[in-house]
């Protein structure tokens, strides 16, 4: 009986049996959370975990382009890869990737909301693959013909995924809003803060407070400022109420998923359903043959 070979086998299927399952469960609660949290309209959404559905729209003063492509987008992903053989054997090695982390902003019939796509499920529409013998190949056009024939022996790889404006968007996050009188309002939780905030110029709370220049706040002093700042945090409140509402979408706790999809609710949950099957597929294959081994090498 060959023991590392058998060892090595095992491990295989036994990490096959318990990938699967891991990616299927995954999907399975990611599906369920989709389906059971209802599509809401950005004005009337409550507060905390939500899907909107909408429009992308170009941020003011913000020019976003695709970093191989140099399209016009609102975010982008990429990743440059490099073509290595080794005998008869070739692959793919990455060289570069990232992705964009500017804010996007989607609308939709009642209002806008702001999206910090860090830590999102991106899934964009548009997504380009092409080859090229320069690493970066926007630089191809710029640098001319001399790099071109220095480099012209490697294979290149590159992929580029993007958002555009004026695309509908899926969203499905944590949902806040500021302003409006949107935040309650604790008055011995809103004048401490204030308090404390003034305690960071003291100098300037003794020249404003301490009437009998003694150096420190006496009682009736103290008084004085407490009373300012529950003043000065009324005050402030006011002002944050009459502010315009402004909504946003984050990532949420917990392990809710976090998704911006170009595609719609029901293809996601589709795709989720096909993806949560071939985990379960994985996994039951997994398992049988971690069966089978143990069964014919050692008679279990």
């Amino acid at each position: 009986m060959d023991v590392p070979g058998l060892a090595v086998s095992l491990a295989f299927s036994g990490a096959a049996c318990a990938g699967g399952g891991w990616w299927c469960l995954r999907r399975l609660a990611q599906l369920r959370f989709l389906l059971d949290t209802p599509t809401s309209k950005i004005r009337s959404a409550a507060q905390g975990y939500t899907e909107l559905y909408g429009m992308l729209r170009t941020l003011p003063q913000s020019a976003i382009h695709g970093p191989l492509t140099g399209k016009p987008c609102v975010w982008w992903r990429f990743k440059i890869e490099e073509h290595h053989r080794d005998g008869k054997r070739s692959n793919w090695r990455t060289l570069e990737s990232g992705c964009s982390d500017a804010w996007l902003l989607l609308v939709d019939a009642t209002g806008e909301c702001l999206i910090n796509p860090r830590g999102a499920e991106v899934r964009p529409a548009a997504r380009q693959v092409w080859s090229g013998n320069q690493r970066h190949p926007l630089r191809v056009e710029q640098r001319g013909i001399l790099l071109g024939f220095l480099t012209s022996g490697r294979r290149y790889r590159y992929t580029e995924e993007r958002l555009h404006a004026d695309e509908p968007l899926y969203a499905i996050g944590d949902f806040r809003t500021s302003g409006a009188g949107q935040q309650g309002f604790d008055p011995l939780t809103a004048q401490g803060a204030v308090i404390r905030e003034w305690k960071t110029d003291f100098a300037g709370l003794l020249q404003r407070f301490d009437q009998d220049g003694s150096g420190q706040l006496e009682p009736a002093e103290w008084q004085q400022v407490t009373r300012a700042a529950q003043l000065e945090a009324e005050q402030r409140h006011r002002q944050s109420a009459l502010a315009p509402a402004q909504h946003q979408l984050l990532k949420p706790g917990e392990s809710r998923p976090f998704i911006l999809s170009s595609k719609g609710e029901d293809e996601l949950a589709r795709g989720f359903r096909w993806q949560a099957l071939a985990g379960a597929v994985l996994c039951l294959a997994g398992a049988l043959a971690s069966a089978w081994l143990l069964n014919n090498q050692l008679g279990i």
